[in-house]
């Protein structure tokens, strides 16, 4: 390791399990020792949140000093994901989100004391530098991840709102997966040092393949292609929800294991939705272009465009969830016979054909536990796979996933063992209380 790096960062590279900084993120620790705004185009799954982490933990100089960076994202998941990566790098320095859809009761406590590092949507954030609950005095670090998707989802006029209540920051930074992505004047970026770490070359190890229906009508070449793939996790894209829950009609009339995700769900439902699809327990999730940035989840190994992308900047981001940090992964692009293929496909995309299924679709080896109490219970992982593996009889190999949320907690188990596990423990405790244990709906 870089004897170059302060302690806190190496402190951090280390717990990452990192042995050293990819290119872009050592230039960017480097750079932001001196450049007081920053622009950095990277694509998805370069390890940008990274690089962009590791300038806070070089501004924060001590402790419980009042918030010193601020993260202004476009959607909650990408603000969730951003909080377990520094979360990841063990500094022991507090870290809180704010978001739509979050009681902002439990964020106004967590606000009491004033984390490091806050990470926020537009909206949210505004509304506390507006009530008071956050003081922009203190924050010398303003960074907008995915800038271009904040204000292509329309956060104009809050984000033109924060910059007025922060208006000189020690340093800004802007990112975004895409060089085209442009700046509004009322960023008053001037003159800023640009790592430019895009490129229209092939992603090593991401293979894109092209596929025709023999007719018009493309859900009977999805559902050759699904039960072709038949393992791995798998997004299927369609450009509205309409199209997406006709899909899901047609996937459960078949009964194949699945979840959607799209702008029209409840909060609770697209967090459930993530929650089972990354554990495993849906390994097919049908979504709209909701689901094309901010989501970190290893192990997707197949994109599907059932509907064209609509521009090459979503096209990008689409693909950009797989063969992510050196992984492998397979985009599908499905046209019908009177599509024509668009512009934006690379020269390295092949026509292909759909594999032939040689074994019927494979049910999920997990299925998801819901537990009615969260982190603000004071439950833990631990507390989850000790009752588990103590009172429900489970090795710890069977345990899959577990995600701790405010007041509700989420295990992955074995499918085939869920029924009799929830006989077994519905009636114990956990933390001395009583709670509803559940299949996850």
């Amino acid at each position: 390791m870089s004897s170059g790096y302060s302690s806190i960062v190496a402190k951090a590279v280390s717990n990452l399990g990192f042995e050293s900084l990819n290119p872009m993120q050592s230039e960017m620790l480097k750079i932001s020792k001196k450049a007081k705004q920053i622009l950095l185009f990277s694509p998805t799954g370069s390890g940008k949140t990274v690089a962009f982490l590791l300038p806070v933990l070089e501004k924060v100089k001590e402790p419980n000093s009042g918030i010193k960076a601020l993260v202004v994202v476009p959607s909650r998941e990408l603000a969730l994901q951003i909080e377990q990566v520094f979360k990841s790098m063990g500094t022991g320095l507090k870290v809180s989100t704010c978001y739509g859809g979050h009681k902002v009761k439990t964020e106004r406590n967590n606000l009491l004391e004033a984390p490091a590092l806050l990470i926020g949507t537009p909206g949210r954030i505004l509304y506390h530098l507006e009530k008071g609950t956050v003081q922009p005095n203190t924050i010398d670090l303003l960074i907008l991840d995915e800038y271009d998707k904040s204000f292509e989802f329309g956060f104009e006029r809050e984000i033109s709102a924060i910059l007025a209540y922060i208006s000189n920051p020690e340093q800004v930074i802007l990112t975004s997966a895409t060089k085209s992505a442009k700046v509004p004047d009322f960023a008053k970026i001037q003159n800023p040092h640009i790592l430019d770490y895009s490129s229209n070359e092939k992603p090593a190890g991401l293979q894109i393949k092209l596929v025709r229906a023999e007719e018009k009508d493309k859900l009977a070449l999805l559902m050759k292609l699904l039960a072709g793939i038949n393992s791995g996790l798998t997004l299927v894209f369609c450009n509205h929800r309409e199209a997406v829950e006709r899909i899901s009609d047609l996937l459960l009339e078949s009964c194949i294991q699945h979840g959607t995700y799209h702008g029209g769900h409840e909060q609770p439902q697209r967090e459930r939705a993530l929650i089972k699809f990354r554990n495993g327990s849906n390994p097919i999730l049908v979504t709209t272009d909701l689901a094309s940035r901010g989501l970190d989840i290893s192990g997707i190994q197949n994109i599907i465009h059932y509907q064209p992308a609509n521009s090459e900047t979503v096209f990008i981001h689409r693909n950009g969830r797989t063969a992510r940090m050196e992984n492998e992964g397979t985009v599908w692009i499905l046209l019908s016979a009177d599509e024509r293929i668009p512009d934006y496909v690379p020269d390295y995309c092949v026509e292909s054909t759909v594999p032939e299924s040689i074994v019927p679709m494979q049910e999920p080896f997990f299925s998801t536990l819901y537990f009615g109490s969260g982190k603000k219970d004071k439950i833990s992982k631990g507390d989850i796979v000790g009752l588990l593996i103590q009172k429900g009889g489970l090795n710890k190999e069977e345990i899959g996933i577990i995600n701790i949320l405010d007041f509700e907690s989420f295990a992955a188990v074995p499918k085939a063992k869920i029924k009799n596990l929830i006989t077994i423990i519905s009636k114990e405790r956990l933390k001395n209380k009583k709670i509803k244990i559940e299949v996850s709906v």
